[in-house]
Protein backbone atom coordinates (compact mmCIF):
# COMPACT_ATOMS: atom_id res chain seq x y z
CA UNK A 1 0.00 0.00 0.00
CA UNK A 2 1.31 3.44 -0.96
CA UNK A 3 1.14 5.94 1.91
CA UNK A 4 0.87 9.62 0.99
CA UNK A 5 1.10 12.70 3.19
CA UNK A 6 -0.39 15.51 1.16
CA UNK A 7 1.65 18.71 1.20
CA UNK A 8 -1.24 20.70 -0.27
CA UNK A 9 -3.92 22.22 1.98
CA UNK A 10 -6.06 23.12 -1.05
CA UNK A 11 -9.33 21.16 -0.69
CA UNK A 12 -10.02 21.38 -4.44
CA UNK A 13 -6.69 19.76 -5.30
CA UNK A 14 -6.89 17.19 -2.51
CA UNK A 15 -10.34 15.98 -3.59
CA UNK A 16 -9.11 15.83 -7.19
CA UNK A 17 -6.07 13.68 -6.35
CA UNK A 18 -8.32 11.20 -4.56
CA UNK A 19 -10.48 10.83 -7.66
CA UNK A 20 -7.50 10.45 -9.98
CA UNK A 21 -5.80 7.79 -7.85
CA UNK A 22 -9.10 5.93 -7.56
CA UNK A 23 -9.87 5.93 -11.28
CA UNK A 24 -6.48 6.04 -13.00
CA UNK A 25 -4.49 3.53 -10.96
CA UNK A 26 -4.67 -0.08 -9.81
CA UNK A 27 -2.53 0.54 -6.74
CA UNK A 28 -3.83 0.80 -3.18
CA UNK A 29 -3.35 3.99 -1.19
CA UNK A 30 -3.58 5.53 2.24
CA UNK A 31 -3.69 9.34 2.16
CA UNK A 32 -3.48 11.77 5.07
CA UNK A 33 -4.24 15.42 4.39
CA UNK A 34 -5.21 18.71 6.00
CA UNK A 35 -7.41 21.26 4.23
CA UNK A 36 -8.00 24.98 4.40
CA UNK A 37 -11.45 25.93 5.77
CA UNK A 38 -14.11 24.46 3.48
CA UNK A 39 -17.52 22.80 3.59
CA UNK A 40 -17.59 19.46 1.78
CA UNK A 41 -21.02 18.22 0.75
CA UNK A 42 -22.04 14.73 -0.35
CA UNK A 43 -22.53 13.92 -4.03
CA UNK A 44 -26.33 13.84 -3.75
CA UNK A 45 -26.89 16.90 -1.55
CA UNK A 46 -28.27 20.40 -2.16
CA UNK A 47 -25.65 22.90 -0.96
CA UNK A 48 -27.92 25.75 0.12
CA UNK A 49 -30.00 23.37 2.22
CA UNK A 50 -26.94 22.02 4.01
CA UNK A 51 -24.90 25.19 4.37
CA UNK A 52 -25.36 28.53 6.14
CA UNK A 53 -25.02 30.43 2.86
CA UNK A 54 -24.65 33.85 4.48
CA UNK A 55 -21.91 32.73 6.85
CA UNK A 56 -19.78 30.89 4.29
CA UNK A 57 -19.96 33.75 1.79
CA UNK A 58 -19.08 36.38 4.39
CA UNK A 59 -16.19 34.24 5.64
CA UNK A 60 -14.97 33.17 2.19
CA UNK A 61 -15.43 29.46 2.92
CA UNK A 62 -15.84 27.43 -0.29
CA UNK A 63 -18.55 24.80 -0.65
CA UNK A 64 -17.29 21.77 -2.58
CA UNK A 65 -19.09 18.63 -3.71
CA UNK A 66 -17.23 15.32 -3.37
CA UNK A 67 -17.79 12.16 -5.42
CA UNK A 68 -18.89 10.07 -2.43
CA UNK A 69 -22.35 10.11 -0.88
CA UNK A 70 -23.30 10.86 2.70
CA UNK A 71 -23.64 14.12 4.58
CA UNK A 72 -21.88 17.44 4.90
CA UNK A 73 -18.62 17.88 6.80
CA UNK A 74 -16.47 20.87 7.70
CA UNK A 75 -12.73 20.94 7.08
CA UNK A 76 -10.11 23.28 8.46
CA UNK A 77 -6.49 23.03 9.55
CA UNK A 78 -7.59 21.43 12.81
CA UNK A 79 -9.13 18.46 10.98
CA UNK A 80 -7.15 15.50 9.66
CA UNK A 81 -8.55 13.73 6.61
CA UNK A 82 -7.76 10.07 6.00
CA UNK A 83 -8.44 8.20 2.76
CA UNK A 84 -8.19 4.54 1.80
CA UNK A 85 -8.31 3.53 -1.86
CA UNK A 86 -8.38 -0.24 -2.25
CA UNK A 87 -9.29 -3.06 -4.59
CA UNK A 88 -12.53 -4.78 -3.60
CA UNK A 89 -14.67 -7.82 -4.28
CA UNK A 90 -18.15 -7.51 -5.69
CA UNK A 91 -20.71 -7.56 -2.90
CA UNK A 92 -18.13 -6.57 -0.29
CA UNK A 93 -17.38 -3.06 -1.45
CA UNK A 94 -19.30 -0.88 1.00
CA UNK A 95 -17.90 -1.66 4.42
CA UNK A 96 -17.50 1.28 6.80
CA UNK A 97 -16.39 -0.88 9.72
CA UNK A 98 -13.55 -2.41 7.68
CA UNK A 99 -12.07 0.92 6.64
CA UNK A 100 -12.50 2.71 9.95
CA UNK A 101 -10.98 -0.16 11.96
CA UNK A 102 -7.32 0.83 11.34
CA UNK A 103 -8.12 4.39 12.46
CA UNK A 104 -9.92 3.17 15.58
CA UNK A 105 -6.99 0.88 16.40
CA UNK A 106 -4.58 3.81 16.05
CA UNK A 107 -6.72 5.91 18.39
CA UNK A 108 -6.87 3.04 20.88
CA UNK A 109 -3.07 2.88 20.77
CA UNK A 110 -3.10 6.54 21.87
CA UNK A 111 -5.47 5.85 24.74
CA UNK A 112 -8.65 7.09 23.06
CA UNK A 113 -11.62 4.71 23.49
CA UNK A 114 -13.02 5.20 20.00
CA UNK A 115 -15.88 3.16 18.56
CA UNK A 116 -17.71 2.85 15.25
CA UNK A 117 -21.30 3.93 15.82
CA UNK A 118 -24.38 4.48 13.70
CA UNK A 119 -24.08 4.34 9.93
CA UNK A 120 -20.70 5.96 9.34
CA UNK A 121 -19.36 7.71 12.45
CA UNK A 122 -16.45 7.21 14.82
CA UNK A 123 -17.26 8.43 18.33
CA UNK A 124 -15.41 8.80 21.61
CA UNK A 125 -17.38 9.08 24.82
CA UNK A 126 -20.57 9.30 22.77
CA UNK A 127 -19.35 12.36 20.82
CA UNK A 128 -18.58 12.33 17.11
CA UNK A 129 -14.94 12.73 16.13
CA UNK A 130 -15.15 11.39 12.58
CA UNK A 131 -17.62 11.31 9.69
CA UNK A 132 -17.03 8.89 6.81
CA UNK A 133 -18.18 8.34 3.23
CA UNK A 134 -17.49 5.86 0.44
CA UNK A 135 -17.56 5.70 -3.34
CA UNK A 136 -17.26 2.62 -5.54
CA UNK A 137 -15.58 2.76 -8.93
CA UNK A 138 -15.68 -0.59 -10.70
CA UNK A 139 -13.67 -2.96 -8.47
CA UNK A 140 -12.18 -0.17 -6.36
CA UNK A 141 -13.41 1.60 -3.25
CA UNK A 142 -12.66 5.12 -2.05
CA UNK A 143 -13.23 5.51 1.68
CA UNK A 144 -12.52 8.86 3.26
CA UNK A 145 -13.16 10.31 6.68
CA UNK A 146 -12.49 13.23 8.97
CA UNK A 147 -10.74 13.31 12.33
CA UNK A 148 -11.52 16.37 14.43
CA UNK A 149 -8.29 17.17 16.26
CA UNK A 150 -8.45 20.90 17.04
CA UNK A 151 -11.10 22.14 14.61
CA UNK A 152 -12.80 25.47 15.25
CA UNK A 153 -16.12 24.04 16.45
CA UNK A 154 -17.77 27.47 16.42
CA UNK A 155 -16.94 27.93 12.73
CA UNK A 156 -18.04 24.35 12.05
CA UNK A 157 -21.43 24.93 13.66
CA UNK A 158 -21.93 28.34 12.04
CA UNK A 159 -21.07 26.97 8.59
CA UNK A 160 -23.85 24.39 8.64
CA UNK A 161 -27.54 25.23 8.30
CA UNK A 162 -29.53 24.48 11.42
CA UNK A 163 -33.08 24.91 10.07
CA UNK A 164 -33.77 23.25 6.71
CA UNK A 165 -37.58 23.61 6.85
CA UNK A 166 -37.64 26.07 3.91
CA UNK A 167 -36.26 23.38 1.60
CA UNK A 168 -38.13 20.44 0.09
CA UNK A 169 -36.03 17.98 -1.86
CA UNK A 170 -35.21 14.32 -2.42
CA UNK A 171 -31.57 15.20 -1.79
CA UNK A 172 -29.67 13.34 0.91
CA UNK A 173 -29.92 15.07 4.28
CA UNK A 174 -27.12 15.36 6.80
CA UNK A 175 -27.51 13.90 10.27
CA UNK A 176 -26.12 16.47 12.74
CA UNK A 177 -24.33 15.09 15.79
CA UNK A 178 -22.66 16.51 18.88
CA UNK A 179 -18.94 16.66 18.21
CA UNK A 180 -15.66 16.98 20.08
CA UNK A 181 -11.99 17.51 19.28
CA UNK A 182 -9.47 14.76 19.93
CA UNK A 183 -7.03 17.16 21.58
CA UNK A 184 -9.45 17.22 24.51
CA UNK A 185 -8.33 13.65 25.17
CA UNK A 186 -4.81 13.80 23.72
CA UNK A 187 -2.32 16.20 25.30
CA UNK A 188 0.84 14.50 24.07
CA UNK A 189 0.85 16.22 20.66
CA UNK A 190 2.01 19.79 20.06
CA UNK A 191 -0.25 20.22 17.03
CA UNK A 192 -2.15 18.40 14.31
CA UNK A 193 0.98 17.95 12.21
CA UNK A 194 2.68 15.96 14.94
CA UNK A 195 -0.54 13.96 15.33
CA UNK A 196 -0.56 13.27 11.57
CA UNK A 197 3.09 12.13 11.64
CA UNK A 198 2.37 9.72 14.49
CA UNK A 199 -0.67 8.34 12.67
CA UNK A 200 1.31 7.83 9.46
CA UNK A 201 4.13 6.08 11.34
CA UNK A 202 1.56 3.78 12.95
CA UNK A 203 0.11 2.83 9.57
CA UNK A 204 3.56 2.27 8.05
CA UNK A 205 4.26 -0.24 10.82
CA UNK A 206 0.86 -1.94 10.92
CA UNK A 207 -0.60 -1.97 7.40
CA UNK A 208 0.64 -4.79 5.11
CA UNK A 209 3.29 -3.71 2.59
CA UNK A 210 2.94 -0.05 3.51
CA UNK A 211 5.56 2.26 1.94
CA UNK A 212 5.87 6.02 1.59
CA UNK A 213 4.85 7.40 -1.81
CA UNK A 214 5.36 10.84 -3.34
CA UNK A 215 3.04 12.19 -6.01
CA UNK A 216 4.71 12.50 -9.40
CA UNK A 217 4.77 15.80 -11.32
CA UNK A 218 2.32 14.35 -13.86
CA UNK A 219 -0.10 13.27 -11.11
CA UNK A 220 0.10 16.72 -9.56
CA UNK A 221 -0.51 18.39 -12.92
CA UNK A 222 -3.51 16.16 -13.66
CA UNK A 223 -5.02 16.88 -10.23
CA UNK A 224 -4.58 20.62 -10.69
CA UNK A 225 -6.39 20.40 -14.02
CA UNK A 226 -9.24 18.32 -12.55
CA UNK A 227 -9.55 20.74 -9.63
CA UNK A 228 -9.89 23.67 -12.05
CA UNK A 229 -12.29 22.00 -14.49
CA UNK A 230 -14.50 20.20 -11.97
CA UNK A 231 -14.07 20.87 -8.27
CA UNK A 232 -13.90 24.66 -8.57
CA UNK A 233 -16.92 24.94 -10.88
CA UNK A 234 -20.47 26.04 -10.14
CA UNK A 235 -21.69 23.29 -12.47
CA UNK A 236 -20.31 20.56 -10.18
CA UNK A 237 -20.75 22.16 -6.78
CA UNK A 238 -24.23 23.68 -7.22
CA UNK A 239 -25.92 22.66 -10.50
CA UNK A 240 -25.22 18.93 -10.17
CA UNK A 241 -27.42 18.43 -7.11
CA UNK A 242 -31.06 17.26 -7.09
CA UNK A 243 -33.90 19.68 -7.80
CA UNK A 244 -35.51 21.37 -4.81
CA UNK A 245 -38.24 23.81 -3.77
CA UNK A 246 -37.61 26.77 -1.49
CA UNK A 247 -40.49 28.39 0.45
CA UNK A 248 -40.16 31.33 2.83
CA UNK A 249 -42.06 34.28 4.27
CA UNK A 250 -40.33 37.46 5.46
CA UNK A 251 -40.46 41.23 5.83
CA UNK A 252 -38.94 43.58 3.25
CA UNK A 253 -39.39 47.34 3.55
CA UNK A 254 -41.97 46.76 6.25
CA UNK A 255 -44.14 44.54 4.06
CA UNK A 256 -44.73 40.83 4.47
CA UNK A 257 -43.66 38.78 1.45
CA UNK A 258 -43.91 35.14 0.52
CA UNK A 259 -41.57 33.37 -1.82
CA UNK A 260 -41.64 30.06 -3.64
CA UNK A 261 -38.75 29.02 -5.86
CA UNK A 262 -38.33 25.77 -7.76
CA UNK A 263 -34.70 25.10 -8.65
CA UNK A 264 -33.47 22.52 -11.13
CA UNK A 265 -29.88 22.18 -12.37
CA UNK A 266 -28.99 25.05 -10.08
CA UNK A 267 -31.31 27.54 -11.81
CA UNK A 268 -34.68 29.03 -10.88
CA UNK A 269 -37.30 27.35 -13.07
CA UNK A 270 -40.41 28.61 -11.25
CA UNK A 271 -40.68 31.79 -9.22
CA UNK A 272 -43.56 33.22 -7.17
CA UNK A 273 -42.79 36.22 -4.97
CA UNK A 274 -45.82 38.05 -3.52
CA UNK A 275 -46.23 40.96 -1.13
CA UNK A 276 -45.54 44.04 -3.25
CA UNK A 277 -45.94 45.13 -6.87
CA UNK A 278 -42.21 45.51 -7.41
CA UNK A 279 -41.53 41.97 -6.23
CA UNK A 280 -44.38 40.57 -8.31
CA UNK A 281 -42.89 42.28 -11.37
CA UNK A 282 -39.48 40.69 -10.87
CA UNK A 283 -40.79 37.10 -10.90
CA UNK A 284 -40.30 36.59 -14.64
CA UNK A 285 -36.88 38.24 -14.58
CA UNK A 286 -35.64 35.65 -12.09
CA UNK A 287 -36.65 32.72 -14.29
CA UNK A 288 -33.47 31.05 -15.51
CA UNK A 289 -31.31 32.89 -12.97
CA UNK A 290 -28.84 30.80 -11.02
CA UNK A 291 -29.92 30.33 -7.40
CA UNK A 292 -26.86 32.17 -6.19
CA UNK A 293 -26.65 35.33 -4.09
CA UNK A 294 -24.64 37.38 -6.57
CA UNK A 295 -26.80 36.41 -9.55
CA UNK A 296 -30.08 37.22 -7.81
CA UNK A 297 -28.74 40.51 -6.49
CA UNK A 298 -27.87 41.58 -10.02
CA UNK A 299 -31.44 40.93 -11.19
CA UNK A 300 -32.92 42.88 -8.27
CA UNK A 301 -30.56 45.81 -8.89
CA UNK A 302 -31.49 45.84 -12.59
CA UNK A 303 -35.11 46.22 -11.47
CA UNK A 304 -34.18 49.01 -9.01
CA UNK A 305 -34.93 46.80 -6.02
CA UNK A 306 -32.30 47.50 -3.41
CA UNK A 307 -31.96 44.74 -0.83
CA UNK A 308 -29.81 44.87 2.28
CA UNK A 309 -27.15 42.27 3.01
CA UNK A 310 -29.59 40.48 5.29
CA UNK A 311 -32.60 40.71 2.96
CA UNK A 312 -31.03 38.87 0.01
CA UNK A 313 -30.48 35.84 2.22
CA UNK A 314 -34.25 35.58 2.73
CA UNK A 315 -34.15 33.79 -0.64
CA UNK A 316 -31.71 31.11 0.59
Amino acid sequence: MFCITLESTDPFFNLAIEELLLKNSKEEYLILGINNPSVIIGKHQSPHREVNTKFVIENDIPVIRRISGGGTVFHDKGNLNFTFIRQSEAGKQIDFRKYTLPVIEFLLSQGVEAKFEGKNDIKAGGLKISGNAEHVHRNRVLHHGTLLFCTSLDVLRNSLRKDTSCYTSRAVESNPSSVMNLNEKLNSFRDIYEFRTEMMNYFLKNLPNAVIYKLSPSETEEAELLAATKYKTWEWNYAYGPEYTFNNSFQINGKKHTCRLFIKDGKIRECEIEGSDEMADVNKKLMGCRHMVKDMLEIFEEENIILSDDEIYKFF
